[in-house]
This record gives structure tokens, sequence and C-alpha cells, in this order.
């Protein structure tokens, strides 16, 4: 323990800088006969809040990188409540849920690009564009979502042409990017939803995204040494990303054998591998984008964890990766 980690220690409350007690020279009295036993002795009262006198005050919430955990572990038990709660009880509120969610996550990528890089994808067609192909693919599929994305790239050329030309092309390729990276991404999870075990591919496909990410923190936060990709995002190591695979693929084994119709242990092996390598690239691919924008996260809506997009950064590349190897091993439903 030292005093650069945790601050000065009890003891320095009452040296001054040159070795005093209590503002009193350490050396002999100015009276060489007076005896230690008659000198009156001086002590600083202890100061409040150095714990000296009533023990350490009350421990505050820890926190991971500046987040309050308190906030981030009540506001992720919410969404998951109300997430588990659609998908169980009526489908089409799952699917409100993602278009909603996808809303919200355009909403926040178009701010923070007009805010810090003057770029301004045309929002309106990308709301709009963007519910249509979530709800496109849950009734006709990948070949809805393709569809649907597509007409919304077009919107948004159409859309952008009632203003000036300077920065046409910035703005329009900004926005049928951010039309295939929420929309499109997610309409995947309506896809697998509207399977006939849907809720339970669904679920799966959370489950391994969560555990997955669990896993990187898990054993990182143990064992990490070696950084992964130093130059995006710091935090995470290889040995992260070994636990984000190994726990992926245990939890992917558990699912397909009891969750998903038809599925067989060793399949969710792979399932797992491949959600958490996509979950992880996901990760990191919204870390480059917020590190070209400098900021740290993408809103503010969900205390502890930032924004939506914050959320669905491992969940959206996770989507279609999951989707097709549950098709390939179980079919379409």
């Amino acid at each position: 323990m030292t005093e650069s980690s945790w601050g000065p220690s009890p003891a320095a409350g009452f040296l001054g800088q040159s070795g005093q007690a209590g503002g009193v020279p350490a050396g002999p009295s100015r009276d060489a006969g007076e005896s230690a036993q008659t000198r009156p002795m001086s002590i600083t009262p202890p100061r409040p809040g150095d714990g000296s006198a009533h023990g350490p005050e009350p421990a505050k919430p820890r926190k991971r990188g500046g987040r309050d955990l308190r906030a981030a572990i009540g506001v992720g038990a919410g969404l998951g409540a109300v997430v588990l709660a659609s998908i169980f009880v009526y489908k089409p509120v799952f699917l409100g849920v993602i278009a909603v969610a996808v809303v919200v996550g355009l909403w926040e990528l178009a701010a923070r690009l007009s805010e810090r890089k003057q770029i301004r994808p045309p929002l309106v067609p990308l709301a709009l564009g963007g519910a249509a192909t979530v709800v496109s693919g849950y009734f006709w599929h990948a070949q809805g979502a393709w569809i649907a994305v597509s007409f919304t790239a077009l919107a948004v050329l159409v859309w952008r042409m009632a203003r000036p030309p300077e920065n046409y092309l910035r703005d329009v390729t900004a926005g049928v990017f951010a039309a295939f990276y929420v929309p499109f991404l997610a309409s995947f999870v309506a896809v697998m939803l509207a399977a006939d075990d849907g809720p339970w591919r669904v679920l799966t496909f959370l489950l391994l995204t969560v555990v997955s990410d669990t896993g990187a923190y898990a054993v990182g936060f143990r064992l990490g040494r070696h950084k992964l990709a130093p130059r995006i995002s710091p935090g995470k190591t290889v040995e992260g990303l070994a636990g984000a695979v190994l726990f992926a693929m245990v939890a992917g084994a558990l699912c397909l054998q009891f969750l998903v119709d038809d599925g067989v242990w060793w399949q969710g092996l792979v399932v797992g591998l491949g959600a958490a390598v996509s979950a992880t690239l996901g990760d990191l691919g919204e870390s480059m984008i917020k590190r070209d924008l400098g900021i740290k996260d993408m809103g503010t809506l969900l205390p502890g964890h930032g924004g939506i997009m914050d959320r669905l950064d491992s969940l959206l590349p996770t989507a279609p990766v999951v989707w097709l190897l549950l098709r390939v091993f179980v079919g379409a439903g």
C-alpha cells in the first residue's frame, strides 16, 4: 500500500514537512532539562474522514471504467426482465422492443456523427426504414430484411437531395452504413424470433452474448496480461478472449442440448465459438467508431451502461452469426 495509490497515511496527519509532530519541532525542547514526562504533549486531533477516530468510512460502490456498478446492475436486471417477459408472453411485443432499440440506436449514432464530425445522415428515412427492416425480417425472413434495407438506402439517397449538395456523398455514405450496421443486423433477431421455437433461439443468442462478455471480463480481470488490440481497446486481453470463448462454448453446449429443438451439445460448441468471436469483434468495431469520434459512450440513456448502442455493440454482429449456425444445424424452424 503506497501513498501514491491510497493517499497520505494516517501518520502523515501528524507530521509537518520537516519531521514535525503536530507542528512542534521534533528535536530537543528549548529547555534541555525539561523531562519528557513533564513536557506537554501536542497532538493534532484527527481530521474528519481520515478514518482514525471512528474507523474507515463506509465503502463506496466500486466502479468499472468510471461506471456506477449499482446503476449498471440495476439497469441490466430491468432490461433483462423486460426482454424475457416480452419474448415469452407475446412475440410481437418483443418485436416492438427490437424496433424501438433500433430507432434509438440510429438516433444516437446520427447525433454523435453530427456533433463530432459534422456528418448528418438523414434520420427520418433511417428510423422509418430501420423499423420496417426489423418487421420485414419477422414476417418475410432474411429476404424481407434485404429488400427493406435496400429501400431504406434508396430513401436515404433521395431524402438527402432536399439539402444543399455540399457533403452529400459523406452524409449518404454514413446513412447507408448506419442502415446496414443497426437495423439490418438487428433484423436477424426478428428472423430467429419468427421460428416455432423462436423465443428459445433468441434466448440462446442473448445468453451466449452475455456469457461471452462475462467470461471475457472475469478471466481478463484476473489473468489478463497480453493486450488483444491496445490501439482500439486497451482493456481487452488475449486471456479475456480465451475466457469469452470457453464460457460461450460451455453455454452453447447447454443451450443447444436443452433449449433449442433438435439441437445437440457439440453443435452448441460451434455456435458458442462463433458467438464469442463475433461479440468480441463487434465490441472492438464500436470501440473503433467511438475512438474515431473521440467519445467514451454513444449516449447516456442507460445509467451505468451509456447509450443503447453501447449495449448493442456485441449483440448486432452476433445475431446473423447465431442465426446462420442455428439454421445450418437445426433448420429454419
